[in-house]
């Protein structure tokens, strides 16, 4: 104890000193944060509005948990003293004690794991959060996030392979572990530390091996790969298990000892059931606002493009999506556009916990890619308003520059339409949540973007051709090859990303099962639809239907279009298995929370489920 102050304090509550000097983790990086990050570190630690100070001599040093496996007994004793400490509502819970099993009656066996926020080297949440909510502190190496900063955009939930923050649904923001400094501050241990009935909970500096352990393990069944964000956690595990554990929270996942044997558990998916159905009554989740978000924005995106670069290219059907041709059709499609991705925006924002504090979403320029995504959104949606004024209002205003001006500017958007599309690839490229980290992701998002984009403007331009006695069989023969191009690029994407998940395996595999099973059916459909796509396409490209016919068949493309890529984008949003620490049958348990809404027990505090997610 580095003070005497708290004498009266039960031993067990109070911060011990270190048994043993250790410079390096288990990760290769310096214990001491002081020395490690002299730049970065520099905020003071503020506790109820003040700078904080102790006399603690390894404040600056790195401190973590240490979980004794052996020990706990699942009393969730940890979990009351945490939400007591916290004041939290009966829907939040910072730490959470969760399980696995296996064996076979009379001998079976049951793995506790109690968890919280690790307080990692590397924080993923700290990078990924757009208003730079989070700080990475030397004073113990907690990283702390600021709940009135947050808009509840949630991405730190996607990104965090343990499941540490918690998007408040209630409150419209995210919440987490916050290591109890002000305890440390103190001389005392982590609330959820001094209440563990078991002794399975320690605390203190990183690789010191708390009294009576004797391992210090970085991994233990069910924990995600600690290279994802290198987590100050230890762990601790002696007893025997079973070759195969099982999650009881209803994540189609089970544990499967290695070749080798030992404690090397294996990620694998555990197929229920090889009924293949159509899952239409699961494809809506909480992220509807952004499948339409996505869509919208990458038809905007396509759209533009075709609409600024057909003109310049010496095929002579590319000039009929000019304005000089077509100036009634040209100037239609821009505000319309303009307006979709007005509507986009606004999904977005609407999709926040707090809509009206949109802005923040600028403040990790540095490291966000949510951040980068916002700003060439926002920079091509004002460019495109500029572009489209130029077009559309110089006959009327002197004072609009003329074509050249429009040209540059109509250049400057297409490269930040192009960059915007970019930047919302690398949103998903999370190695939390393996079934987005392919390059498939980036393949099905850039495919929408020609695909949507070549459709639509040849709706947009098809009727003004024939209404003029145009060749409306040249446009549309013109913009069947990108439409060809976008559907090959998804077709390539979809085979690539199908063998990725066998290889990749893990979390991954067990998307690949919920894909060929629960929504079999569906995903078989989308390759039906997309062949048929691909049929017109090639037709349309090869030998295009003249008149009205032609625009006929070309709508109708256009409607199964849409519904290809609403489907498949609700799919990507509802697949994904993302690496989070097991749960218990009731708590953290999203399939008990679905059925708790659905048949009014949410109704009931004590549940711990809010009626109506936002």
């Amino acid at each position: 104890m580095f003070d005497g102050k708290f004498n009266k304090t039960p031993a067990y509550a109070r911060l011990d000193p270190p048994r043993r000097v250790v410079k390096t983790s288990q990760h290769g990086t310096e214990i001491d944060l002081a020395r490690c990050y002299p730049d970065q570190l520099t905020k003071p630690l503020v506790l109820n509005g003040a700078i904080s100070d102790s006399a603690n001599p390894n404040r600056s040093k790195q401190h973590g948990f240490h979980f004794n496996a052996d020990n706990c007994i699942a009393c969730h004793a940890c979990e009351s003293a945490c939400s007591e400490k916290n004041n939290l509502p009966p829907h939040l819970a910072f730490r959470k004690v969760g399980y696995i099993e296996g064996g076979s009656y009379p001998d079976v066996r049951r793995l506790n794991v109690s968890m919280a926020c690790n307080h990692c080297e590397d924080p993923v949440c700290l990078k990924a959060c757009p208003t730079r909510a989070y700080t990475k502190y030397a004073e113990y190496g907690a990283v702390l996030q600021d709940p009135d900063i947050c808009f509840g955009c949630g991405y730190c939930t996607w990104v965090c392979p343990y499941n540490a923050p918690q998007l408040d649904p209630v409150n419209g923001q995210v919440e987490k572990c916050n290591m109890c400094v002000d305890r440390l501050e103190q001389g005392l241990k982590p609330a959820c530390v001094a209440a563990c009935l078991g002794n399975a909970l320690e605390f203190g500096v990183i690789e010191d091996l708390p009294g009576g352990r004797e391992q210090a393990k970085l991994g233990i069944p069910g924990f995600p790969d600690p290279a994802i964000s290198r987590p100050n956690i230890r762990f601790q595990q002696l007893r025997s298990l079973p070759p195969d554990l099982t999650r009881t929270d209803g994540v189609p996942v089970h544990y499967q000892r290695g070749d080798q044997g030992g404690d090397t558990y294996k990620v694998k998916a555990q197929n229920k059931t090889k009924e293949k159905r159509w899952g239409f009554d699961k494809l809506s989740s909480r992220e509807n606002p952004l499948v339409a978000f996505t869509l919208l924005s990458q038809f905007v995106v396509g759209a533009f493009l075709l609409l600024f670069v057909s003109p310049r290219l010496p095929m002579a059907a590319g000039a009929a999506l000019s304005a000089t041709v077509h100036p009634v059709a040209h100037a239609a499609a821009l505000f319309g556009l303009l307006g979709l991705l007005g509507l986009a925006l606004f999904l977005s924002a609407v999709h926040l916990g707090k809509p009206m504090r949109f802005y923040r979403g600028f403040n990790n320029l540095r490291h966000s890619w949510l951040s980068r995504e916002a700003l060439a959104l926002s920079g091509f949606l004002g460019l495109l308003f500029a572009y489209t004024l130029m077009k559309t209002l110089t006959p009327l205003a002197d004072w609009i520059p003329g074509e050249p001006a429009a040209s540059v500017v109509g250049a400057l958007a297409a490269l930040l339409g192009v960059a915007a599309m970019y930047c919302m690839t690398r949103i998903y490229r999370i190695r939390a949540r393996p079934f987005w980290d392919h390059w498939h992701t980036g393949g099905a998002f850039f495919a929408s973007v020609l695909i949507l984009g070549s459709l639509g403007m040849g709706l947009a331009f098809g009727p003004a051709e024939l209404s003029s006695g145009g060749p409306v069989a040249d446009v549309l023969r013109w913009l069947a090859l990108p439409l060809l191009a976008g559907l090959t690029l998804q077709g390539v994407s979809l085979l690539a990303h199908l063998r990725y998940m066998e290889t990749r395996g893990a979390e991954a595999a067990v998307s690949k099962v919920q894909m060929l099973t629960t929504y079999g059916k569906t995903y078989m459909a989308r390759w039906l639809s997309l062949g048929v796509l691909f049929v017109g396409a090639a037709a349309f490209a090869l030998w295009t239907p003249e008149g009205i016919w032609g625009l006929i068949i070309w709508g109708a493309l256009f409607v199964l279009a849409v519904v290809h890529e609403i489907v498949g984008r609700a799919l990507f949003y509802v697949l994904v298995t993302p690496t989070t620490m097991p749960g218990a049958f009731f708590w953290n348990n999203r399939y008990f929370e679905t059925h708790a809404r659905k048949t009014g027990l949410a109704n009931l505090p004590q549940v711990g489920v809010v009626p109506d997610c936002h």
